[in-house]
Formats: C-alpha cells, structure tokens, sequence
C-alpha cells in the first residue's frame, strides 16, 4: 500500500484536503464534520443554500461552535467553491459512484464533495465532475445510505491515513 507523505500548505497552514458539502440541510451533521474537519487539517466548504442559519446562537445550538478551530467557507454556490479551490482533483460521493473510495489513491489537495442528506447531489453536480470521478461507500444491497457526517468521516480518515496522516500529533508529541 502506498502512503504519499505530502500535503499541500496554504498561508504556513497545513492543507490536507477539502470537504465539501453541497447544500447540506442538518446542523448537527455538519457541526461533527466541522469538528472532524478540525482535527484532521481538511478545510470544510459548505455550498448554499444551508438548510440552517450560521448565526451565533444556531451554531452554539447546533454543537456548531466548534468552527472557530476549522477552517470553513461559505460558497454562494458549487461554482464559486470549485472557483476557489482549483484543487487538483475533486470526487463526488455518492450512493450510485463508480468507484469505491478506498480503491482512489489519494493526493494532498483533492476535494471531495458530499450531496444534501435528503436527497444527495444533483444529476447536473454528477455530470459536472463525470463519473470516472464519483465514489461509493460499500453497503448491503437493501440499504439506502450512510448518515453524511459518517460517510465524510469514512473518506476522509481513509485519504487522510494515504496521506500518512500529515500534521497529525505522534503518540511521543502527547504529554502524559
């Protein structure tokens, strides 16, 4: 298995990769991805419209308070994301992808963008970025979808750990 030791840095900041969530409708979804999204170094991009308000009080409400320690970016829409990342490659995840996401070897810099949980991304997002660039999460037959907030943990701890998990803290880094 290879694991690139890379990442890419933006202002002294390490840049592992990019979350982005097209049009996401549960607060506290997205409160656990901002949090994920801190811990691992990925910036989080969040495309309206929000199915919430990313007010104050509503994000302390939405356990969303935790993205003073992340970096998010709001988007008026996918094409000013995609606009402002230029990353080198970006995936779609979704139920019907080609690929499965762990069979991608992972680049520091790729983006990976996640559809609304009640309907995932939109026939025009899928064509926008081809097929040959969607990804699925295997499941049993009969199953309709993982919860979002697992499903970006499970590509993103998956493409982080072929990044050797850049930036991450060593066990001899924790004081006792």
């Amino acid at each position: 298995m290879h694991f690139p030791l890379s990442a890419s840095y933006s202002n002294g900041k390490l840049k592992v990769f990019h979350v982005v969530l097209f049009e996401p409708e549960i607060p506290p979804n997205t409160g656990n991805i901002i949090r994920l999204c801190a811990n691992m170094g990925a910036t989080l991009h969040l495309v309206k419209p929000l199915g919430f308000r990313m007010d104050a009080k509503s994000l302390r409400r939405s356990g969303l308070d935790y993205h003073d320690l992340a970096e998010v970016r709001l988007h008026a829409d996918l094409d000013c994301c995609l606009g402002a990342l230029a990353p080198p490659r970006v995936y779609t995840v979704e139920t019907g992808g080609l690929n499965r996401y762990s069979e991608v070897e992972h680049r520091a810099g790729d983006a990976f963008i996640f559809g609304p949980e009640t309907r995932g991304l939109p026939a025009a997002v899928l064509h926008r970025i081809g097929a040959a660039n969607s990804l699925f999460i295997p499941m049993k037959p009969a199953s309709r979808s993982i919860n979002l907030a697992n499903a970006v943990a499970i590509v993103a701890f998956d493409a982080w750990c072929r990044l050797g998990f850049a930036g991450a803290l060593a066990a001899s880094d924790v004081e006792a």
